[in-house]
């Protein structure tokens, strides 16, 4: 299964989990001061106690009783963050007094070999039919975000370095709708000319400074890259009408199914008013929809910035005609199913 975005309740970060990254990030800004240089012995306990103590007045902050894991994964991630962030003087002050040492490197030791244990026996139970059996994978070792972050990426670099000629992720049971044939090639004209734009612009920077140039190289490599993936993804994930309802797919943007019993109306064209409304979710990318799906319920609103609730969905198909007839009559069977 691809990335996938839905329109449910957006998740908001509380201030336990944003709070101990900043500070470690500021006390490791201040260890580059002459001072801190000057003394790099007591620089480094500074840092490894509020590295510390940040990572664990959080963990306490989101769960009033921790276990014993989260806290040993807590200690670790406060080491891994002082070894990573220190300047050399203050790394090599903090070698120097294993005493120190002793607590973050057991916590890093623990921390990683349990995960590595827990980390073989999903192996050896592993369950392919699992989509998300990769993220418990590197769950076990690394926070559930960034495993959800890693994984994520890896699935587009496979889809966009490899995936060629695929068929499109159509399950069994269900009925596929392309979208594609409009998009990609003002998409593939889009890449095209962000290949040229990046190839002039690199060759200009490169004579000022080489340095910028190859940092703005790896940053439009990545996103070329990632354009690619995006352009595989449109045709290899069509919207579906499956057994329990309809699969809103827009390439890795965009994954929700609704399901049949939130419909309460399917038509074609519609108004531009109704499109630009707030409270109408517009799937079609670069066009104009074709087709609205009216909610029986609303959904959830789509992010903090669009509070209002979702109560139409307006998408465009290539062959919209074909959708209407077939999702009428899914309709039309399950409501005289439910009526008898």
């Amino acid at each position: 299964m691809m990335t996938a975005r839905s329109t449910g309740s957006p998740r908001r970060l509380s201030p336990s989990a944003i709070v101990p990254p900043m500070v470690i990030i500021g006390a490791a800004a201040l260890l580059r001061l002459p001072v801190a240089l000057a003394y790099p012995r007591i620089a480094a306990l500074l840092f490894l106690w509020i590295a510390s103590d940040a990572m664990m007045l959080g963990l306490i902050a989101r769960d009033r009783r921790p276990g014993w894991r989260a806290g040993i994964a807590a200690l670790a991630t406060a080491g891994m963050a002082v070894f990573s962030l220190s300047p050399p003087p203050i790394r090599a002050a903090l070698v120097a007094m294993p005493w120190a040492l002793a607590v973050p490197v057991a916590a890093i030791g623990l921390h990683g070999g349990w995960g590595l244990w827990r980390g073989g026996e999903r192996v050896r139970h592993w369950n392919r039919c699992d989509s998300e059996r990769w993220v418990a994978l590197l769950a076990e070792v690394f926070p559930l975000p960034f495993a959800r972050f890693a994984v994520a990426e890896a699935r587009l670099l496979h889809l966009a370095l490899f995936r060629w000629n695929a068929a499109p992720d159509v399950p069994p049971g269900a009925t596929g709708f392309a979208y594609h044939r409009h998009l990609q090639p003002m998409m593939i004209a889009l890449l095209l000319l962000s290949c040229v734009e990046i190839g002039v612009t690199h060759l200009l920077v490169a004579h000022w400074n080489r340095a910028l140039a190859l940092v703005l190289f790896v940053i439009s490599d990545v996103s070329l890259v990632y354009l690619i993936g995006l352009i595989k993804s449109l045709r290899l994930a069509p919207v579906l009408l499956t057994e329990t309802g309809v699969r809103i797919r827009a390439g890795i943007l965009v994954d929700r199914t609704i399901p049949y019993d939130a419909i309460a109306e399917v038509a074609a064209n519609p108004d531009g008013e109704t499109v630009r409304a707030g409270d109408s979710w517009n799937v079609a990318l670069l066009a104009w929809p074709n087709l609205i799906l009216r909610l029986a319920q609303p959904l959830p609103p789509r992010s903090r910035w669009r509070g209002e609730p979702v109560r139409a969905i307006v998408l465009r198909l290539d062959e919209p005609g074909r959708f209407l007839d077939e999702l009428r009559a899914r309709l039309g069977t399950r409501r005289v199913t439910e009526e008898s």
